[in-house]
C-alpha cells in the first residue's frame, strides 16, 4: 500500500493509494480531477474508488467529472450531499480493494455526515493509515460546524483516539504551523510542542507536507488530544472534559497570529516620503 499526499486549492490534501501487487488505486478527498488524473497517468494505475470523508467543495468537488471520465467508479461516503455517490457507507462497515483493508469510522460534527476511514493490509509491516478528513488535523481538529463539543470529544477519543498508536495520520488540510502556535500558546512550556513547531515551519519553508503524523505523536502536543492534561484544564479553566474541548475550540476560532510589526527603518522611510516616486500613479 502506498499512499501518494497530493497538495490541492489553497492548503487541501487529496490522496491516491495504491495497491501495488494489482496498480488498482483509491482516491481519498477527490478534489481537483485534472491533478489526479496527472498522477494516476505517471503511477500507471487505474483509478476504482473514491472515499470522500464530507461533502464540502474542497473535498468533494471532483467526484461528478471523475464519474463521467471513470465509467464504473464507485464513490464511498457517508452524506447524500456528496456529489456522485454511489455507496453510501456506515460507521465500523469494512471494505476491501484487493489486499487493502478499510474501516469506515463515523465522525459527525465538522458536518454532519463525516467520515474517516482507517486502512491497512493485512499481514503488512507497515503501519495503519487513517485519512482523518477535518475531523483531525496535525496538532488541532476542525470547527464544529454542524456538531457539538461532546461529538468532538467521542470523535477524538473513542473512536479514533482509541486507534493503534502508530496509526499515522493523513488529514484533509495543512494547517500544522497554524495549530501548533496555537497549541504553545495553551501550552507555553511543552517541549514537544516547541520542537514539532520548529519542525512544521522549516518544512512549510522548504513547501513541503507535514502530513503523516502519527496519533501517538498527537497526543504529545495536540491540545484537542490534551483535554485531561493540567495545563491544557488551566489555560481553559475548565475540568470536565468536553467543556475543555468547547472553550478550546472557541479560543481557537477566535485566535489571531501576531502581526509582524513594520520595520522601524522602512516606517521612517515612509514618513520622509523616500518612497513617493514609487507609488506615484503614471
Amino acid at each position: 500500500m502506498k499512499v501518494k499526499v497530493i497538495s490541492v486549492l489553497e492548503d487541501n490534501y487529496m490522496y491516491l493509494v495504491i495497491e501495488e501487487n494489482t496498480r488498482d488505486a483509491i482516491a481519498v478527498d477527490a478534489a481537483v480531477p485534472k491533478r489526479l488524473l496527472e498522477i494516476i497517468r505517471k503511477e500507471d494505475v487505474v483509478l476504482r474508488a473514491i472515499l470522500t470523508t464530507h461533502h464540502h467543495w474542497d473535498h468533494a468537488r471532483g467526484n461528478e467529472e471523475l464519474a463521467r471520465l471513470c465509467p464504473g467508479l464507485r464513490v464511498y461516503g457517508a452524506d447524500e450531499r456528496i456529489g456522485a455517490l454511489t455507496h453510501k457507507v456506515t460507521h465500523e462497515q469494512e471494505l476491501t480493494f484487493g489486499a487493502i483493508r478499510v474501516r469506515c469510522l463515523f465522525t459527525p460534527c465538522h458536518t454532519s455526515g463525516h467520515m474517516c476511514y482507517f486502512m491497512w493490509e493485512d499481514g503488512s509491516p507497515n503501519a495503519p493509515a487513517l485519512f482523518s478528513g477535518d475531523t483531525l488535523f496535525v496538532g488541532g481538529c476542525g470547527k464544529f460546524f454542524e456538531g457539538t463539543a461532546e461529538q468532538m470529544y467521542t470523535n477524538l477519543t473513542q473512536i479514533l483516539g482509541a486507534l493503534p498508536k502508530e496509526t499515522k495520520v493523513f488529514c484533509g488540510h495543512e494547517c500544522t504551523v497554524r495549530n501548533l502556535k496555537f497549541a504553545l500558546k495553551v501550552e507555553p512550556e511543552n517541549e514537544i510542542v516547541k520542537k514539532k513547531l520548529a519542525w512544521a515551519k522549516q518544512r512549510d519553508d522548504e513547501d513541503l507536507p507535514t502530513v503523516p503524523s502519527t496519533l501517538q505523536e498527537e497526543f504529545l502536543y495536540n491540545p484537542f488530544l490534551r483535554v485531561m492534561e493540567e495545563p491544557v484544564q488551566k489555560f481553559t479553566g475548565k475540568m470536565d472534559p468536553v467543556e475543555v474541548l468547547r472553550t478550546l475550540r472557541t479560543e481557537k476560532d477566535n485566535f489571531k497570529k501576531p502581526k509582524e510589526r513594520p520595520h522601524p527603518q522602512a516606517v521612517l522611510a515612509f514618513d520622509w516620503g523616500l518612497f513617493s516616486p514609487f507609488l506615484e500613479k503614471k
